[in-house]
């Protein structure tokens, strides 16, 4: 990936491929029960050749936001550097958070059902400024952990000067 404003010094670590198969089983999910709830709202007021319509319309929405979850779940990375935490994502609109050890105010790990499903977790850090908060999503539980024990220790042993 070609970041302009990324530094070039910095090791990439990328999140897990199994962050896209739980995006993309919840756009399943979605685009299914608001498919068939279509279907048959349409069918039995308008048509039901109006409902068949709508839930295909359904059915090219999972096939668009299938392409773009794999899009989107490639270009989440992270990584850890001296004084601070940069995560970088996205496709057409890039966004590169960095995140000062000395500003994180705490560190959450969290996973919803299907994210334990798949063995993966997300690690959300929380800073004074709602802008720099940051999450790395699609991470291993074993992962999620380390970094969140590793960033609680530098947060809190770069805190002290303030």
């Amino acid at each position: 990936m070609d970041d302009l404003f990324a530094p070039s010094d910095v090791s990439w670590t990328p999140v897990s491929p199994k962050l896209a198969a739980v995006r993309r089983l919840n756009a399943g999910i979605t685009a299914g029960v608001a498919g068939v709830v279509l279907l048959i709202v349409l069918g039995m007021t308008v048509g039901w050749l109006y409902g068949v319509l709508a839930l295909l319309v359904a059915a090219a929405g999972f096939v668009w936001a299938w392409v773009l979850i794999g899009r989107n779940q490639r270009s989440w990375r992270y990584a850890e550097r001296e004084d601070e935490l940069l995560v970088s994502h996205g496709i057409m609109f890039r966004e590169l958070v960095v995140v000062p050890y000395g500003r994180m105010q705490f560190v959450d790990v969290a996973a919803g059902p299907l994210e334990r499903a798949y063995g993966i977790a997300t690690v959300e850090l929380h800073t004074a400024t709602p802008a720099t908060d940051a999450k790395i999503p699609g991470l291993h539980p074993d992962e999620a952990g380390r970094l969140r024990d590793r960033l609680s220790a530098l947060g809190q042993a770069q805190a002290w000067g303030l």
